[in-house]
């Protein structure tokens, strides 16, 4: 069921101390075949999502290849290294960083990124929003911005981590989600969408009673963690009190390389837009959030149709006379 192997313990196996012990569940490692590299037209999307958390001589190796695919594709991987400023091995590192085995394998999908930008098809580069932008512009760039977000955390998704995640939320018995600021939000919908189909969830708006939910987890329950940046503290403590009570564990974030992925048996990856003044990754990142929590929904709702389908019917029909039109007095 998980890409990670799995050990649980008693209820009191991790206490409280805040440290995995003896005899608690390890922090996994990654088992099976290894992820098939993005498809060209997630490669921007990849430096997209990744430039951010690169080292600067990386950045420029990412900024290098998205920004001139067809001129990089034409280079040998000392060639990259000279134009960029960098060296061979942080050439390879960036491709690999990216999802390719390799330098050659990113070779090959710069080739095909160029083609698709020869015949109109690859994402364009918006621009950022100016304070003395007039309204129009700004509606244009921001939906532009969205749907590019949406194509990118699609293209990227993980199929198989996504299969992998509703089978496990289609069987919980129990299903806690975390999320802090913009992501509580996240939370709150995926929440509120799992109620309706008749499973029980729970979004905790207390960080501390996040974590105090999380240690009455156990196998056969899940947790799910939200953050963009994989490193908020108030979500990653919670799951990692989950994981080693034996829940299985799924984190939404668009830093896949982030602590928060430490323990996580599954790991959905999501776009963002270019972070601006006028924008912040909150912003962007809560769009491809809300797109990975709506395939979630989605997902769980065919699989567990036969009871979703009465739950959904019933609580439309509870609600129908608050929608209907008064009569006139």
């Amino acid at each position: 069921m998980s890409s990670k192997v799995k050990e649980t313990t008693g209820a009191g196996g991790a206490g409280g101390t805040g440290r995995a012990t003896a005899g608690a569940r390890p922090v996994p490692a990654p088992a099976g075949p290894p992820a098939a590299p993005p498809a060209p037209g997630a490669l921007a999307a990849k430096v997209r999502t990744l430039a951010p958390s690169m080292t600067r001589s990386m950045q420029r190796v990412a900024e290098a290849v998205a920004g001139d695919p067809a001129g990089s594709a034409a280079l040998t991987v000392t060639g990259l290294a000279e134009r960029t400023g960098t060296s061979e091995a942080t050439v390879v590192r960036t491709a690999r960083l990216l999802g390719y085995p390799g330098y050659r394998d990113l070779r090959l999908a710069l080739a095909a990124l160029a083609a698709e930008q020869a015949a109109g098809r690859a994402p364009a580069v918006t621009a950022d929003i100016a304070v003395d932008d007039p309204l129009p512009a700004v509606v244009a760039k921001l939906a532009q911005e969205e749907a590019q977000c949406l194509a990118d955390t699609a293209a990227a998704l993980d199929t198989a981590q996504l299969e992998a995640a509703v089978a496990a939320l289609a069987g919980a018995r129990r299903i806690d989600v975390y999320g802090i600021g913009a992501s509580h939000l996240v939370s709150q919908d995926l929440v509120q969408k799992l109620l309706r189909i008749g499973l029980i969830a729970h979004a905790p708006a207390d960080p501390h009673l996040a974590v105090t939910n999380a240690v009455q987890l156990r196998a056969g329950d899940v947790a799910v963690a939200i953050t963009h940046s994989g490193r908020t503290t108030d979500v990653i403590e919670p799951l990692r009190v989950a994981f080693e009570h034996g829940a299985t564990t799924l984190a939404i974030t668009g830093r896949p390389e982030g602590e928060i992925a430490q323990y996580a048996d599954h790991v959905l990856t999501t776009s963002s837009a270019r972070e601006s003044e006028l924008r912040p990754a909150a912003m962007s990142s809560r769009t491809s959030q809300l797109l990975v929590v709506d395939c979630l929904f989605i997902g769980v709702a065919q699989r567990t149709y036969e009871t979703a389908a009465p739950a959904l019917s019933a609580s439309y029909e509870a609600l129908a006379h608050r929608h209907a039109p008064r009569s006139p007095r």
